[in-house]
């Protein structure tokens, strides 16, 4: 009965300590991610630009051509623009970084 109850403790500290190692893990990931967010999202307004800057020359060269479905075209070009920039600035000011 004592050797159970000494196995039984030891097991106990045992997973105690395992549990603290499990926590000091998640912060450090937790500190990692939040440290890689700012940039995360300046990649995204970055890549916002650059769809913003193709998309622009894709309209000006379908209106320049007379084609029909310019308003198509541009209607999609400047909802994706404003899409990258409000999930970028929700996800930025959701998580408080």
């Amino acid at each position: 009965m004592k050797k159970l109850s000494m196995t039984s403790g030891l097991l106990l500290i045992g997973m105690i300590a395992a549990a603290q190692d499990g926590n000091a893990g998640i912060n450090e990931a937790t500190t990692q991610v939040k440290s890689y967010f700012s940039t995360g999202t300046n990649l995204m307004y970055a890549i916002g630009a650059i769809v913003g800057l193709v998309g622009a020359i894709k309209v000006y060269k379908k209106w320049n051509d007379g084609e029909p479905d310019t308003g198509k075209v541009a209607s999609s070009w400047f909802g994706s623009c404003i899409f990258l920039v409000v999930v970028a600035t929700v996800l930025k000011s959701f998580f408080g970084v």
